[in-house]
């Protein structure tokens, strides 16, 4: 079966089983007001803009700007870029930015007054290998020492319960599948367990990504896929493929036949390996959430600068000329082209849009976004008028809630670190990664079908969901994060770019994670 055909499958499953709920509550409400219509409809990333360059805007240039340093792209890397500039002492810079928001991938929302994410929605602890983030976060004082030890301020930790998985038609802690497997499965889970740790052994595993050249045991692991190397070692445990492939498709988009295994292994190595049943040992690190996931980030970066964030700009031409750097963008409001000067610039764009118009790109940038491959996204925040029903079970909503066998990833509750004891109205906000394949289809989908596809998959862990549902918000992202497909570690390092140009983005390191695109964001901000 193909992945559409899977796609297929899974939506009738859920149509079926939304049909079923909606037909148990029409009984049981025999004589109640019948529920309010799902209102709702599409926000988020506008790819109309995007589009705009492939058809950039033509004429005269009818308004032109001055600035020091010019940032294109307000994502996580402008952003950190703009914050290097101002701790170096550099106030003289712009942003342009596509849309009217800042944060790419960690802008945050609100659903009648409820915050919570329009993608990213949580930063793992970090270690000691990203100590840009970590300043960063002592800035924001969320980590301090504390009797010679680093703490971090316990209100933006997730609280417990962090994680659930639907699982044998009930709710277990944590995502690994454990209740009733059989010693098959627990087998494959420690003989994972040791490749992990072998292969940390044989090369550390850093996050973000080490500045030095990867090391040959890893350019090994990215020469294939997560898939081949599994099958290669025997792991093929159906709940073992099942959960490997839901952490692929949670950090990257798609699943272990497109990855490499550097990125499978990369997933738990740089992190805190993977821990079986018995190991003593948590599943997942400890990590960093807020209601709006890391739009609380993406903020506190972004409000500092005020109006130098310019949104509604498409990046049309970067010319790097003796004198400085020349930039051509579409403001969308005022539907003029704007041309820019700058002493210096720094490209801060996914890397096909960057080779796109960048004027006589530099051939690492060139290979980079003719390689890269980029999966498809879909975040929907839907807002319920009252909280989910507490299983018969007992077991309590977790902030992150998944359903084992379903194609979405599934949701984390907006409202999971609130303190307030009691519960109310909330927002789950629910992911979906639907592959390569499926980016056309993403965008060309109604609303209502994505509604419908949603409470149908919703419906089955939550019979009494459909009627508590007010309204449901979908954001689409057609190129939502680069992929590490195999080959990906073998395409070097940033392009020194001119004099003037510098280039920062999650894309040169082959994955969209916080942590690198931050990164490379201070970075290209020391340089510029």
């Amino acid at each position: 079966m193909g992945q559409g055909d899977t796609l297929t499958a899974g939506a009738d499953r859920q149509r079926r089983a939304l049909l079923a709920a909606m037909a148990s509550m029409a009984v049981g409400a025999a004589g109640c007001d019948r529920p309010a219509p799902v209102t709702g409809g599409f926000t988020g990333a506008s790819h109309e803009r995007g589009h705009l360059l492939r058809q950039p805007a033509a004429g005269a240039v009818s308004a032109a700007g001055r600035t020091q340093v010019l940032i294109l792209g307000a994502g996580i890397a402008g952003l950190a870029a703009a914050r290097a500039l101002r701790q170096r002492g550099i106030e003289d810079f712009v942003l342009l930015e596509l849309e009217d928001q800042a944060g790419g991938n960690s802008r945050g929302t609100q659903v009648q007054g409820i915050a919570c994410p329009l993608a990213a929605h949580y930063l793992p602890v970090p270690g000691d290998a990203a100590r840009e983030v970590q300043e960063l976060l002592e800035e924001l004082g969320l980590r301090r020492r504390v009797a010679g030890r680093w703490t971090y301020d316990e209100r933006h930790l997730c609280h417990s319960p962090q994680e659930r998985l639907y699982f044998q038609g009930r709710w277990q802690d944590g995502l690994l599948p454990l209740d009733g497997v059989g010693p098959h499965t627990l087998a494959q889970y420690r003989s994972f367990a040791q490749e992990v740790e072998a292969a940390s052994r044989a090369a550390p595993f850093a996050l973000p990504r080490a500045s030095r050249a990867p090391a040959a045991s890893h350019l090994a692991l990215d020469a294939q896929t997560f898939a081949d190397w599994l099958a290669a070692r025997g792991l093929l445990d159906a709940h073992l493929t099942w959960y490997l492939d839901y952490c692929c498709r949670d950090d990257y988009g798609v699943g272990p036949s497109q990855v490499s295994a550097w990125a499978g292994l990369h997933y738990f190595a740089a992190r805190h390996g993977f821990q079986p049943p018995g190991s003593g040992a948590v599943e997942r690190e400890a990590v960093l959430t807020w209601p709006e996931g890391n739009g609380w980030l993406a903020g506190a970066l972004a409000r500092p600068l005020g109006d130098r964030v310019r949104g509604g700009q498409v990046v049309l031409r970067v010319a790097e000329q003796r004198h400085g750097v020349e930039v051509d963008a579409y403001d969308t409001a005022r539907r003029q082209r704007v041309r820019w000067q700058a002493d210096r610039c720094i490209v801060a764009l996914p890397a096909f849009v960057a080779a796109r118009v960048v004027e006589n790109p530099p051939d690492a940038l060139r290979q980079r976004a003719a390689r890269t491959r980029y999966a498809p996204w879909l975040v929907a925040n839907l807002h319920l008028r009252a909280p989910l029903h507490t299983p018969r079970d007992g077991s309590p909503l977790a902030w992150d809630n998944v359903i084992y066998g379903s194609t979405g990833l599934g949701y984390v509750v907006a409202t999971h670190q609130s303190l307030n004891p009691v519960p109310g109205p909330t927002v789950l906000t629910w992911y979906l990664a639907p592959g390569e394949a499926q980016r056309a289809q993403l965008l060309a989908q109604p609303w209502s079908a994505w509604r419908d596809r949603i409470l149908g998959e919703l419906a089955g862990p939550h019979p009494e969901l459909p009627k508590l549902v007010t309204q449901i918000e979908v954001a689409r992202y057609g190129h939502a994060m680069a992929i590490p497909v195999p080959g990906t570690l073998a395409l070097g390092p940033l392009p020194a770019g001119g004099s003037r140009l510098a280039f920062a983005h999650a894309d040169w390191a082959g994955y969209s994670i916080f942590e690198e695109a931050f990164t490379l964001g201070h970075r290209a901000g020391l340089r510029a």
